[in-house]
């Protein structure tokens, strides 16, 4: 497997030639700069590619090769008339990339927000910090500092309470907070954040929108796309949704291993392919990761290995665990991930190695008290990859 490293520009905190010392061999990066919906460009890409890939002579060389993400417009996820000029700008930019040697592009199709996280620095009994996502919280936020309409018809009367409880519980200071963890934006979102009533406009945009409607949005882009992606010898990666659930009132269409089999038999073009992402497949208890590394292996063109814990009461709630103690079998992945990439050594496939990184480490140790992007700090992801790589080493020797 292809050991990477997410790396959001000149600004990240992480620098690349720390990334280099972390033994990763690849970069998994994108043009944040860029707006949604406008083109990559040629100068664009290879400008922020010898970032990456320059440098002095006797350094090991990284490689620009997983691009995460080029966002989706929302006017393509929403069909909005004149959307198709924003399907013909991603589909350039695409093209760019594969001009400039990168072919492997990560993306998802989630409405308004990108993967969502109420606490950036839960504590844990280690003294470290790790990302939450705080169910009580999160209803909290919709229903009483969003005061989303029609949002008390998909609470129970208990959640309702719970919610009323936890938001008196608040500080204002405390709610701010929330509300910007939830809405303002997370490092790799490539979206503009929103104020509350950019939000609830965003909102109100879906709320004749289903899953089948969205479904088929997917589908209408995809069919456009997957075409020049083949043409371009480009393998596409979609992202699940996460949390993978439906919630503030929008759909959400790539959850469980039965969205991906309908996405498949739609689609089932070789470029039409997911990021596995292990942490957020399995915040659904009814999400097996070893099964569907298995299932959906020739599909996998990208893993982000990390694990989450749920709470046991509250099975929506779930912290960011250590990459190998968490409530799925990260081993069993791994193993089943080696095994596609052996499959395709047999089978003479154009894309023996699926690219892996560490994703979500913990803030630990000298990074506690620096400024990172949450998630993205870089002890805690070195200490997640060194332990993938354990695994990985183990395995391939037996």
């Amino acid at each position: 497997m292809r050991e990477s490293w997410r790396w959001f520009g000149p600004n990240d905190p992480v620098t690349i030639d720390e990334i280099r010392q972390t033994g990763a061999t690849d970069v998994v990066s994108a043009l944040h700069g860029i707006a949604t919906g406008d083109v990559w460009t040629i100068d664009a890409i290879r400008e922020h590619k010898a970032l990456i890939e320059d440098c002095e002579v006797g350094l090991t060389p990284l490689i620009w090769s997983v691009v995460e993400s080029i966002p989706v417009h929302e006017d393509i996820k929403l069909a909005r008339p004149g959307h198709e000029k924003y399907i013909d700008n991603w589909i350039l930019s695409m093209e760019n990339l594969a001009m400039c040697g990168i072919k492997t592009i990560c993306y998802n199709f989630m409405p308004v927000i990108d993967w969502t996280r109420t606490d950036l620095q839960h504590m844990l009994p280690t003294g470290a910090y790790a990302l939450r996502f705080d169910q009580k919280k999160f209803a909290a936020f919709d229903l009483y500092i969003l005061k989303r309409e029609s949002a008390e018809a998909e609470y129970s009367e208990a959640e309702i309470i719970e919610a009323k409880e936890v938001y008196d519980g608040m500080s204002e200071a405390e709610r701010i907070q929330l509300t910007n963890n939830i809405i303002a934006g997370l490092p790799g979102k490539m979206t503009d954040a929103y104020g509350i009533e950019d939000f609830r406009d965003m909102l109100a945009s879906y709320k004749d929108m289903d899953s089948h409607a969205l479904r088929a949005n997917l589908f209408s882009f995809l069919s456009k796309v997957l075409p020049r992606a083949e043409a371009s010898g480009v393998k596409l990666a979609i992202h699940p949704d996460d949390p993978p659930r439906d919630m503030l009132g929008l759909p959400r269409i790539i959850c469980t291993a039965d969205d991906l089999d309908i996405l498949f038999e739609a689609l089932p073009s070789p470029s039409n392919g997911i990021t596995l992402c292990v942490g957020t497949y399995s915040s659904r208890p009814d999400n097996n990761l070893p099964v569907m590394a298995k299932q959906f292996g020739p599909r996998i063109h990208f893993s982000h290995l990390r694990g989450v814990s749920r709470d046991p009461e509250e099975q929506r709630s779930f912290y960011e665990a250590s990459h190998l103690d968490s409530d799925i079998d990260m081993i069993a992945v791994v193993k089943e991930l080696l095994n596609e990439e052996s499959r395709r050594a047999t089978q003479g496939s154009d894309m023996l190695d699926i690219y892996i990184r560490p994703d979500h480490g913990h803030q630990m140790m000298g990074d506690i008290g620096k400024t990172v992007n949450p998630g993205y700090s870089g002890i805690g992801r070195m200490k997640g990859l060194a332990e993938v790589r354990g695994v990985i080493r183990a395995l391939s020797a037996m």
